[in-house]
């Protein structure tokens, strides 16, 4: 681990500490920006690996004690995820490299009819950030819902602290009508 990764998983570890979600997510949100912005946050060549079939997850860090992970994201030209949510952990997520879009979305309506096993979800675009080095985002329970796309035609890398393990999410698949179907997904991280 480089010495500007390790100087900001110590700020992390204080960050986490403090005593509500939004406080964490802010202050984690700072420290990120502050280290993306220096340059120090040097990654080896195994994070920077594209993968064809979809966007790499990796982990950079894990503390069990403070309960958080950081997770290094990998996304090739065109690569995004689909429409979905954070299984109601807090994240906070930084540009370190290229040029990312965030479309951020409110649910607004979940249905489930009298005979169905399955509910629907419909959402409301509320806007989309196109996102540079530097830059960065907080998500909190309930309001999670997104959708991430490089938006060049080169890699570019983000950086995700999560408030725990985010093993899962849900993804919201369109189905008729403007609705959605959610799926779980389980995640895990590459190579």
């Amino acid at each position: 681990m480089s010495d500007g990764v390790a100087q900001l998983i110590a700020r992390i570890d204080e960050a986490v500490q403090m005593p509500d979600p939004e406080a964490i997510t802010l202050q984690v949100k700072r420290e990120l920006q502050d280290a993306i912005r220096a340059r120090t946050i040097a990654l080896p060549d195994r994070f920077r690996r594209v993968r064809p079939e979809g966007y790499a997850r990796r982990l950079l860090h894990r503390n069990h004690d403070l309960g958080y992970t950081a997770v290094v994201m990998t996304w090739g030209p065109g690569q995004a995820t689909p429409l979905h949510d954070h299984a109601g952990i807090w994240c906070v997520e930084g540009v370190v490299e290229g040029r990312m879009d965030v479309t951020q979305y409110d649910l607004v309506q979940e249905e489930r009819e009298a005979d169905a096993r399955a509910a629907t979800y419909r959402f409301e675009e509320k806007g989309c950030v196109h996102a540079a080095v530097g830059t960065a985002g907080c998500l909190i329970p309930p309001f999670e819902y997104h959708v991430l796309a490089n938006a060049l035609d080169e890699p570019s890398i983000t950086l995700h602290v999560y408030g725990g393990e985010m093993t899962t999410c849900h993804v919201f698949v369109p189905a008729a009508d403007g609705r959605y179907v959610r799926k779980e997904r389980p995640l895990c991280y590459h190579e």
